[in-house]
């Protein structure tokens, strides 16, 4: 912890005009305002605000500055009133302290009112003054750093979600690099802490093996390139952080070996003109790599920053990044928006507000410009909903984020749609999105959402998941859940078919069954449970002389699961008695159906339908060996097989509700296929066995009447 004396000699070391006594009065009134209290890591609380402020001289901003760094937390934390601040330090402190309580009290909300609410607190701190936003930054970075010492995970995975989410992209926004990357790495630290172990490890080994001098020596090349062709130059080398490269693997799909671009090199440089004349040396020694070069000076971020970066294909096909900038632009690039702030020359000390004019004199256009379109936005907004509707875009116009009707926050990724959204805000949500309203306008589900639109999920109870949602999704978490839905969907109807096939199996049977005989059965099957025994009958895994013999063995006959069950029940007029014949299976007859025999060399006589296609086929070839014979159904007769088409709906319940009907109509099914599955509907080939024609017909009338049924047709 910095000591009483050596705060304000920092201060002093870059401001000599600065208020030395308000200094020392506010460190003092902080360690006595917290008193005895601890921190997590036991030392005491009132070294936090200190070393917020030690931070903050790093950035040399002003004395009220370091000041409302230092008591920032007495307001919220102890028994000090904001009248007593303003009595001892006067009025800009005690607005700038009640600034950053404001911010500080937030983080009491609930997740995503935190993340919208930071978003307008943030920006009603930049339009009054831009010092508590870099306060709170500086707060925030100094709360990460000792993030360790807290003993609940959960409470430390919160604190790094939100810096992750809110923090770090607004540091980003305001072009505090440094702070960024600290902040992204110490969250880093804690999210994913696997692949933090696994990086920085990998990292140090680069470092202790030929990498760590290959980076000097790449420096020392680079430096001394530039120095032959004129140009002097400060360059530096390093590796790039872990979160940065962790976030390309996951972006790329690859592993840390296939990364190429590992190191980064700086080249500060006098003026902009050297910085080109760098960048065409460069180039001209080593080949660009196509698509990285970005000339941030003709076209600067929002954010103001400037430079030139460029990858290049160094020595041993291995590629390095390269930064081209002026030392204004490399402060600006370390310090954002706060290089802005710093106190660049002596001013007399007649009050807060000369000196902040002078230094906001020194803004350059573009960090300017976007202070003065947020202030616009803030005199404009009506309401707080307002304000988050006008500023959302120019906060993050970089990243996706979406608003809820509420104002809630959401961040997406590019190419998200309200499925995304509506998963994102909760599962159940997901789950019974029925459509959308995009900014008011009602829109399909397969709508790509825009930056800053604000999206409502319409739902219905009765809705779920569905299989085309798969192609609308694109986050893991709504592909996930989509995926879980539809499993346990077509588990449940094939629960609920295989039952029904099984109440039929076991009416089969020739004797009632034990009551532990499903119990044994499921051992001799070797399935877990009755359910999987379901599925696999609905599934056709498992035949019907398979169950049967596994209910109650030798109930099934040798040649059951070759032969159709009504064969025995069928006799034909025509034929000989003894005479082997069966029934096609390219058109299924049905008592009722006018029939022909067909007898072919070494075979058994086939009865076909009087218009089935291969009939008709073989008629037109005369170099068949064929004897037609008038056959006709017996008395005997007491059913056959049809196979018939139908097409249902892609909803919950519909093979249910078809084997139901078939049920129904006294029809047995013997077989199902399903042939074809999109996205509303599927069609089934299913074999059923019917007493004659016009059961079958009752029962395609029956069929096409249902509800969830398109289309009903025999094959």
């Amino acid at each position: 912890m910095l000591r009483q004396y050596e705060l304000v000699d920092r201060v002093l070391d870059y401001d000599p005009d600065a208020d030395e006594a308000m200094l020392n009065r506010a460190y003092v009134f902080s360690v006595n305002a917290h008193g005895t209290q601890k921190r997590a890591s036991g030392d005491p609380y009132f070294s936090h605000p200190i070393e917020v402020a030690g931070i903050l001289t790093e950035l040399h901003l002003d004395d009220e500055t370091i000041a409302t760094a230092i008591l920032h937390d007495t307001v919220e934390d102890t028994v000090a009133t904001p009248e007593e601040i303003e009595r001892i330090f006067g009025a800009n402190v005690a607005r700038l302290v009640d600034g950053v309580t404001k911010l500080s009290k937030i983080e009491a909300q609930t997740e995503n009112e935190r993340a919208a609410e930071n978003l307008r607190k943030f920006l009603l701190a930049m339009s009054g003054d831009i010092r508590v936003l870099l306060v709170k930054l500086a707060d925030r970075l100094h709360n990460m750093r000792t993030l360790h010492y807290i003993p609940k995970p959960e409470k430390r995975r919160r604190i790094a979600r939100e810096t992750m989410d809110i923090y770090a992209p607004l540091a980003e926004r305001i072009g505090m690099y440094e702070f960024m990357k600290e902040m992204q790495t110490l969250a880093f630290q804690q999210l994913e802490p696997e692949a933090y172990e696994s990086i920085t490890r990998r990292l140090e080994q680069l470092k202790d093996g030929s990498d760590g001098d290959r980076i000097a020596k790449i420096g020392s090349g680079l430096k001394l390139l530039l120095a032959r062709a004129g140009v002097d130059a400060e360059v530096s080398g390093r590796e790039k952080h872990p979160y940065s490269i962790w976030r390309k693997m996951q972006e790329r799909h690859i592993s840390f070996e296939q990364l190429s671009d590992i190191m980064a090199f700086r080249a500060i440089v006098p003026t902009v003109e050297d910085c080109y004349r760098a960048l065409g040396v460069i180039h001209r020694r080593w080949p660009m790599v196509p698509g990285r070069f970005k000339d941030y000076i003709s076209t600067p971020k929002r954010n103001g920053y400037r430079s030139l970066h460029t990858s290049v294909i160094h020595a041993e096909n291995r590629r390095i990044e390269i930064q081209l900038r002026t030392p204004e632009m490399h402060a600006e690039a370390e310090f954002g928006l706060a290089a802005h702030w710093a106190y660049k020359q002596s001013v007399p000390a007649t009050g807060g507000a000369t000196r902040r004019t002078a230094q906001a004199a020194a803004q350059p256009g573009a960090q300017a410009g976007w202070i003065a379109d947020l202030v616009e936005i803030l005199d404009t907004a009506a309401t707080p909903e307002e304000l988050l509707e006008h500023t959302r875009i120019a906060m993050y116009q970089d990243r996706i984020f979406a608003f809820t009707p509420k104002g809630e926050l959401i961040q997406l990724p590019k190419g998200a749609t309200p499925i995304d959204f509506a998963y994102a805000v909760h599962t159940d949500l997901g789950n019974q999105a029925v459509g959308a309203k995009i900014n008011g306008r009602v829109v399909p589900l397969s709508t790509v959402i825009e930056n800053g639109d604000q999206v409502q999920v319409l739902r219905s109870k009765a809705q779920v998941p569905q299989p085309a949602w798969l192609n609308l999704a694109i986050t893991a978490k709504a592909l996930a859940a989509i995926r879980r839905h539809l499993r346990n969907e077509e588990r449940d109807q094939s629960v609920a078919l295989g039952r029904k096939l099984y109440d039929d199996i076991v009416q089969r049977l020739p004797a009632t069954l034990a009551a532990n005989a499903l119990d044994e059965a499921l051992k001799r099957l070797k399935l877990p449970d009755e359910a999987a025994l379901m599925q696999a009958i609905a599934r056709r895994t498992l035949g019907d002389a398979q169950v049967m013999e596994a209910l109650m063995p030798g109930s099934a006959g040798a040649d059951l699961a070759d032969a159709p069950p009504q064969s025995s029940a069928i006799s034909i007029q025509g034929l000989a008695p003894g005479v082997a014949y069966e029934l096609a299976e390219c058109c299924h007859p049905v008592p009722g159906d006018r029939i022909v025999g067909l007898r072919r060399p070494d075979a058994s006589i086939e009865v076909h339908a009087i218009d089935c296609p291969v009939l008709a086929a073989l008629a037109e070839r005369s170099e068949e060996e064929t004897d037609w014979i008038d056959v006709q159904w017996g008395n005997k007769t007491e059913g056959a097989v049809a196979r018939i088409s139908v097409e249902v709906r892609n909803e919950p319940g519909a093979l249910g509700m078809l084997a139901t009907v078939i049920g129904q109509h006294k029809a047995n099914i013997i077989n199902l296929r399903l042939d074809n599955r999109d996205t509303q509907f599927h069609t089934n080939t299913i074999d059923v066995e019917v007493h004659d024609a016009h059961q079958l017909m009752r029962l395609l009338a029956a069929l096409r009447a249902a509800e969830a049924v398109n289309a009903a047709e025999r094959i």
